[in-house]
């Protein structure tokens, strides 16, 4: 009975096929590859590693490590971009194939296809300036594979940074003029969504592959690794800040009641994801309430033994967890296609002053429970007992 009737809610959802999930889940990687490592470079590696105690050995090591995956998320931005754009191909006007879409000709046509009545400027367009700046991200990066480049590590990842962020904003011009507010909301509340999660994501993988380097490392790493996952720690409040505000936004434009998250095709898979974003936050939250006051402790009373073993081999442990379950989420994404309300003939969200009003009280609740998060974990730092003499 149920199953029938779950069927029924759903009649109006179609399932993606095959190539389109491939396509966009690789689209995403390819982001969080590039977005995620170049903020997360900028933001922690790169003051962790210039930091006065750092080790010139361990420096040079993470370094290096750092550049190969920037130079390999380079080459799997320009990949699934080129994919992701032939997807664009097949979905456009009356459809084709996808396997004709990844012809060249096939993909010139359509960036090189007229606007549209009424649009300030074709779509095609607006994808093929996208694309030229995806292919200037990717080159760039994977100069880092050469030696000469990686001598200059900070400055080609601080280059790419700006443009890895263009590649998705530049894709959300809209072709034509949003009709009110509402949509220009959709506009910057789902791109503030896409790089907070790409760089929440993008960051914990860049962070394990370089925790991978420990065996290679001296005994005072532990040191730079605690000032490393401190600073992320901030980087991955913000972002979860973030995709609250902006997933709450998304969620009431497409989720016309409680319900509608198990009985409609949407529903089920925006709440498959809301699941596995949970994982993702109580696992940050066991960092930073056991983890971190654990590491500021070691780190307080000059233990480098317990400093090394909860930077480098308890803490990433924890990361490849999250890294696992935010791969699942991007494999999820692709599902989210079309809208709950729509599937059950719900009316359209139309904001109002109540709505801005939450949303402002929202906003101000999370920054003050981020401080309040950061300084409990300061406090139970000092709480803890002393590490017993070895």
């Amino acid at each position: 009975m149920h199953s029938a009737l779950l069927a029924a809610t759903t009649a109006d959802y179609t399932v993606p096929q095959v190539w389109r999930i491939l396509t966009k889940t690789g689209y995403f990687i390819g982001l969080s590859g590039t977005i995620g490592a170049t903020v997360t470079y900028a933001t922690t590696v790169r003051p962790a590693l210039r930091a006065a105690e750092a080790d010139p050995e361990d420096t040079a090591i993470l370094r290096r490590r750092s550049a190969i995956h920037l130079a390999w998320a380079g080459v799997v931005l320009l990949v699934a971009g080129y994919f992701q754009l032939a997807a664009r191909v097949a979905r456009s006007g009356k459809g084709m194939p996808f396997g004709d879409a990844l012809a060249p000709g096939e993909i010139w046509s359509y960036l090189r296809a007229p606007a549209a009545k009424g649009a300030w400027i074709a779509q095609g367009t607006v994808y093929l300036v996208q694309n030229v700046v995806l292919v200037a991200t990717a080159a760039l990066l994977i100069a880092l594979f050469a030696p000469a480049a990686r001598r200059r590590t900070d400055a080609v990842a601080l280059a790419a940074l700006p443009l890895s962020l263009a590649v998705t904003l530049i894709a959300a011009v809209p072709a034509t003029k949003p009709a009110d507010l509402d949509r220009w909301l959709d506009l910057a509340l789902d791109q503030t969504h896409i790089v907070a999660g790409t760089v929440w994501l993008g960051g914990l993988a860049l962070l394990v592959v370089l925790a991978g380097t420990r065996n290679r490392l001296g005994n005072g790493a532990g040191l730079l690794w605690a000032d490393m996952w401190r600073r992320f720690s901030l980087v991955a409040m913000t972002c979860v800040a973030a995709i609250t505000v902006s997933g709450l936004w998304l969620s009431w434009k497409h989720v016309g009641a409680v319900s509608q998250l198990w009985t409609t095709g949407y529903g089920i898979a925006l709440l498959v994801k809301v699941l596995l974003v949970a994982g993702l936050v109580t696992a940050g939250a066991f960092n930073q309430f056991w983890l971190m006051p654990r590491i500021t402790r070691a780190r307080r009373t000059d233990d480098t033994a317990s400093l090394l073993h909860l930077t480098l081999r308890h803490f990433p442990k924890v990361v490849w967890g999250e890294v696992a379950l935010g791969a699942a989420v991007l494999v999820v994404l692709p599902f989210l296609s079309g809208s709950a309300r729509t599937e059950a003939g719900s009316p359209k969200a139309v904001s109002d002053g109540t709505v801005f009003a939450g949303g402002a009280a929202l906003v101000i609740a999370l920054a003050v429970s981020l401080y309040a998060t950061a300084k409990a974990s300061e406090a139970l730092s000092r709480r803890l007992p002393a590490p017993e003499a070895s």
